[in-house]
């Protein structure tokens, strides 16, 4: 079996790693130990607690290394499935929490958020690369749950912004002018991987999500 495979390749990579690290394996100690016993003087015997004692202690070094390697070996595994999970979200739809927003050449932005409780008034702040407040949104009133804005991709003056990535910031009150607490979110399409890190990053257009961060996922139109 594949198991079985896997398992003896790693009890050989250990018992490798072992002896490059102290010259000698169980197998070697065995073979010494035989040697010795067939070359030993009938009238003086070797004593074979000592030798029984050090075989103990050099197994249990053995036992560690195989456990190195097991556990060495998990991590691949798990790494591989990150990896592979990753890839399966290519062209769908994926949410994560994060307060990114990409703009689009010739389309509006929808900013998305989600409110604790619901709020009288909403006001949602564009900001570019350098957290320079670009554009304000008046958002009104909405309810608790998931909202949302659009954004036409205009700033304040009305110019035309370039297409890219931007961030915003959530004001909520409610009626008595207690802020609500409010969490943007990221929604989009997934159309690429980025594998180089310790954590696989998704591409949603111009925008980088950890695979960890996302909350969400749903079949792409």
């Amino acid at each position: 079996m594949i198991t079985d495979a896997t398992s003896a390749a790693s009890t050989s990579q250990a018992a490798a790693a072992m002896k490059q690290a102290t010259g000698m394996n169980k197998d070697d100690f065995l073979k010494l130990f035989v040697t010795q016993l067939q070359n030993q003087d009938p009238l003086n015997p070797q004593d074979g607690t000592q030798f029984i004692s050090q075989l103990a202690q050099l197994t249990q070094v053995e036992q560690a290394y195989n456990t190195n390697t097991n556990l060495q070996s998990l991590l691949s595994q798990g790494n591989n499935a990150g990896t592979l999970a990753a890839v399966s979200l290519i062209g769908k739809e994926v949410e994560a929490p994060g307060s990114q927003v990409e703009l689009t050449s010739g389309s509006a932005s929808a900013v998305n958020y989600n409110l604790a409780r619901s709020a009288t008034t909403v006001t949602v702040s564009i900001l570019d690369a350098n957290g320079k407040v670009v554009k304000t949104i008046d958002g009104g009133a909405q309810g608790i749950g998931n909202n949302s804005v659009s954004w036409d991709g205009t700033d304040n003056s009305g110019a035309t912004l370039t297409p890219g990535a931007y961030s915003f910031s959530v004001s909520a009150k409610d009626a008595t002018g207690n802020t609500v607490t409010s969490t943007g979110l990221v929604r989009g399409r997934v159309n690429g991987v980025d594998m180089s890190g310790t954590t696989p990053v998704l591409s949603v257009g111009s925008l980088k999500l950890n695979l960890t961060d996302v909350t969400s996922v749903t079949e792409g139109a």
